[in-house]
């Protein structure tokens, strides 16, 4: 690769662009959340374009946002649910940002370089632009990016952003006359540069109380939250002086005010775009007929979004292997999907990382079991089972599953995932369903109290997922399925040594572990559709870019 080429070896995505990952949550939110890479030791950032926008807005003007639920807590260092990341991204600003193609483009850091990682250790320097700030007037210097750095990366502070924004085993260090920020790690991190996409910029006198930002904002980025109405409404006005946008562009052309408005029910959402209360609004389902009946302006993004994970935790009868093998047995995947996407979605390639994104093989085609009710009934036999009346039971206990479904994802897939209860029922295992939002997701994952969650995991770079599906459980980290799956932890280890896309077919491979083994189930990948009146825009995977705003 030439050094002077202008972006990193390695991952990107526009997909949650720089900004952010859905654990919709899709983590999404997360999220929310592409491109190219090889593996040199020594790449550069340079100026690389920023997203195009077409035509000039009016500056003046106020943009309603609808989003199907509220955020809960947005200090910037532990918030995780997609819509919180969603709208942190138009407060904080980030070290790099991605273009359209899948670019690194320089943000608050205006250059760069980083190193191949060993097997032991990776670096990374960033240079900090000068004369940026936070809202209170405050500068952001390398000594606070340092700060925040070190926050996230010390196991105390809790922070979840540890492992996706920040390197775990990350030491970072500043040069005041320099203005750079050092970056060094003692276990190897392929996309060190990359994962800044998704890092929140705090003024360092925030990390001493983050819980102080959970309904307010001391922005480093375009806009500073203004009002926060819980359950109804979030206000955000535009910045002063803001020069440090993508390739140093500023917020002139954006509008002067960004309502969040929260809209749970997706047909009201299409009535308020069509009536001019909203400007922009993510719908799916029917009501989409609607919105395009009338013209209404659409940006789409694919997003994985038919997706099952297992708690593995010993006290879930989905800790057995042959338990969740003869569970997807019992399902017509293909079914499930096709009501969930309205038959508008595609077979999913991955198990979490958005499109498009750096390892671009299949890791899920094939290795799934087949829909098979005999096979699925000799797999629960052979593992101790019985079939009793209408039901399976074993030892005395009758086969019961818990499963998780999150409100956020429609009503097309709450009724995918009814059918598949359905069809679980109708094989003998009783199903109690729960549905979630995005408020209560990570908290319920945490609790354990379930057996299946149809909830999607998305993040921009592979190896972000590996915090996910490895390691620690919880309470003490996010492992949520409490999965130990040898093989994925051997492959993406091999993996984490190899800088960028030069490790695909390693973390291809450990993918097709975890989704051989039925500790994740993808299913279907969808366009998300984001509707919009009087306004321009682009999106990526959690909705509307900030930088891309004009109103009309």
């Amino acid at each position: 690769m030439d050094t002077k080429s202008g972006y990193v070896p390695a991952a990107v995505y526009p997909v949650r662009r720089r900004r952010r990952l859905f654990v919709v949550l899709a983590v999404a939110s997360v999220a929310s959340l592409p491109l190219s890479g090889c593996g040199h030791s020594a790449a550069k950032g340079a100026g690389v374009g920023a997203p195009s926008v077409s035509g000039k807005g009016d500056p003046s003007a106020t943009v309603t946002i609808g989003i199907a639920s509220d955020p809960g807590n947005l200090s910037p260092t532990t918030a995780l649910a997609g819509t919180a990341i969603e709208l942190n991204g138009f407060a904080y600003d980030r070290l790099i940002h991605i273009d359209p193609d899948g670019r690194v483009v320089p943000g608050v850091a205006e250059s760069w370089t980083a190193s191949s990682p060993s097997a032991s250790s990776s670096a990374a320097t960033f240079t900090i632009r000068p004369g940026v700030t936070c809202q209170d007037g405050s500068p952001l210097t390398a000594e606070d990016v340092a700060a925040e750095y070190n926050y996230i990366a010390d196991p105390k502070n809790s922070s979840p952003m540890l492992g996706l924004t920040v390197p775990v085993t990350a030491k970072a260090t500043a040069d005041v006359a320099a203005r750079t920020v050092t970056v060094t790690t003692s276990a190897p991190a392929p996309f060190i540069v990359e994962m800044t996409q998704l890092l929140p910029l705090v003024c360092r006198k925030s990390l001493a109380d983050p819980a102080a930002l959970a309904k307010t904002s001391n922005a480093s980025g375009p806009y500073q939250l203004s009002e926060a109405l819980p359950g109804d409404h979030y206000t955000y006005t535009k910045r002063a002086g803001y020069t440090w946008g993508p390739n140093g562009s500023n917020n002139a052309e954006m509008p002067a005010t960004v309502v969040f408005k929260v809209v749970a029910n997706a047909s009201t959402a299409a009535n308020m775009l069509l009536a001019g209360q909203l400007n922009i609004a993510q719908v799916n389902g029917p009501d989409t007929r609607r919105l395009e009946s009338a013209r209404v302006a659409k940006q789409s993004t694919l997003v994985p979004f038919g997706f099952a994970q297992f708690n593995e935790a010993t006290v879930r009868p989905t800790a057995d292997a042959a338990v969740r093998r003869a569970l997807v047995e019992a399902l017509d995947l293909k079914q499930i999907g096709s009501v969930a996407t309205g038959g508008t979605g595609a077979p999913a390639t991955t198990i979490g990382e958005l499109a498009p994104n750096p390892c671009t093989g299949d890791s899920v085609t094939g290795n799934l079991p087949a829909h098979d009710l005999v096979k699925a009934a000799a797999d629960l036999t052979a593992a101790g089972w019985a079939k009793s009346g209408s039901g399976w039971s074993k030892d005395g206990k009758a086969l019961s599953i818990t499963q998780v479904t999150s409100s956020a994802l429609g009503p097309d897939a709450s009724a995918a995932y009814e059918l598949a209860a359905k069809q679980w029922s109708d094989f003998g295992v009783k199903v109690e369903s729960k549905v979630v939002d995005a408020t209560t997701v990570v908290t319920t994952l945490s609790g354990g109290a379930w057996d299946v969650a149809w909830i999607p995991v998305s993040v921009p770079l592979p190896d972000q997922l590996t915090r996910f599906y490895d390691g620690p459980a919880a309470p003490n980290g996010t492992n949520f399925g409490s999965i130990a799956n040898p093989d994925y932890t051997a492959l993406s280890k091999q993996a984490m040594a190899v800088a960028g896309k030069a490790g695909c077919a390693l973390w291809e491979q450990a993918d097709a572990a975890l989704v051989k083994r039925v500790d994740v189930v993808p299913i279907v990948s969808n366009q998300v559709g984001y509707y919009g009146k009087g306004v321009a825009f682009q999106v990526d995977g959690s909705g509307p870019i900030p930088s891309t705003l004009r109103a009309s």
